[in-house]
């Protein structure tokens, strides 16, 4: 077993979610049917306005599925270093996107729905996030509760 490195301060975990948040170009997608049946699929992403903004075909499962409660859980990284982060989606028609936001998954992604009918985007408000590393960052591992960072 090799010893694992010093836990980060929540300060630093902070900063690392958000530089992944920014940085990052792919985001697993977990959502649940009407039935339960889960849903798991990566999708690609852009930080934007504190929000995540996802695209998919409107037909995929994932945006059936964030109808009508919304929630969805995602998670970045590798399970050696997690960020897992709850939240509330809301589908956003490509015609309602604002041009910043739709400007920037273009830029970031160099992929531009905005005007095909057939994808919507996904705009997910974190309502909590959780990172860590290893054992030693278990604890204190939340980051964000109830749409509130605590660091």
């Amino acid at each position: 077993m090799t010893e694992s490195a010093p836990a980060r301060s929540p300060e630093q975990r902070k900063q690392d979610v958000l530089h992944r948040l920014e940085h990052d170009e792919d985001v697993w997608v977990a959502t649940a049917s009407h039935q339960g049946v889960p849903c798991l699929v990566p999708l690609s992403f852009v930080w934007d306005q504190d929000t995540l903004l996802l695209a998919t075909r409107r037909t995929n499962p994932t945006a059936v599925n964030v109808t009508p409660t919304g929630r969805v859980r995602l998670s970045l990284g590798h399970t050696r270093d997690v960020v897992l982060i709850d939240g509330e989606a809301e589908i956003v028609e490509g015609a309602e996107l604002l041009t910043a936001s739709g400007d920037a998954f273009a830029q970031k992604l160099k992929w531009d729905l905005r005007g095909r009918p057939a994808w919507v985007y996904l705009r997910v408000a974190p309502h909590g996030i959780k990172a860590w590393r290893e054992e030693n960052e278990l604890a204190g591992r939340d980051l964000m509760t109830d749409g509130t960072w605590l660091v």
